[in-house]
């Protein structure tokens, strides 16, 4: 099931205005977020629009659940966060995702609860590619 107001179910412009598509992983895809304060975080969002967790099977939960836990892992490969936070919001969304936040202790907003979009560091389209490479690498 697609929503065709959802940027993730629509990928496109809709998704470029907050991200940039990485690749697909086993139910999910990875999103790198184009707001940047916390190097290499990412958006892992459920393949079909559904709204919670409680919406899937157990099975596809678990699947769910291990594509965050890959996309962390390359996260923690690539970037050596001192921390990383998990964020599962979607009040207007509703659409089942999940926020990888990768926290550094002399970096943005350490030893605090991550805003949802600070609006502080944007990237150049090369240095969004860099990032990617280094996440798709460890992947």
């Amino acid at each position: 099931m697609k929503d065709q107001n959802c940027g993730y179910c629509v990928k496109g412009k809709p998704l470029a205005e907050f991200g940039i598509y990485i690749c697909d992983l086993s139910v999910s895809m990875l999103v790198l977020f184009k707001e940047q304060s916390h190097r290499g975080r990412c958006i892992v969002a459920y393949k079909d629009h559904v709204s919670e967790l409680t919406d899937i099977s157990d099975e596809e939960r678990n699947a769910f659940f291990a594509d965050v836990a890959r996309a962390s892992r390359a996260i923690h490969a690539a970037f050596h966060p001192d921390k990383v936070n998990y964020g599962a919001y979607a009040d207007t969304g509703h659409h089942l995702h999940m926020h990888i936040v990768p926290k550094y202790k002399d970096g943005f907003e350490w030893n605090g609860t991550f805003a949802m979009n600070p609006q502080k560091t944007f990237l150049t389209d090369q240095e969004y590619a860099d990032v990617i490479e280094k996440i798709k690498k460890n992947l």
